[in-house]
């Protein structure tokens, strides 16, 4: 399994997520993700979902 992922959302790159211990930490490529910076998530997907709510405009809590 990867150590890192990019995260895309509508053909914009949100961000990046790295393994560390406990799950994938979220860095924002770009301030339309800043509210997921460095929030822990289980894996790609999950963080993927939280960054398209995100941008869809729904509210995104930490995970």
């Amino acid at each position: 399994m990867p150590d890192s992922y990019i995260i895309e959302v509508n053909s914009e790159a949100a961000g990046i997520v790295v393994r560390s211990q406990g799950g994938y930490c979220f860095f924002a490529s770009s301030p339309r993700f800043n509210r997921l910076e460095g929030q822990l998530f289980r894996n790609a997907r999950e963080a993927e979902r939280a960054a398209r709510k995100l941008a869809n405009g729904e509210v995104e809590e930490a995970a």
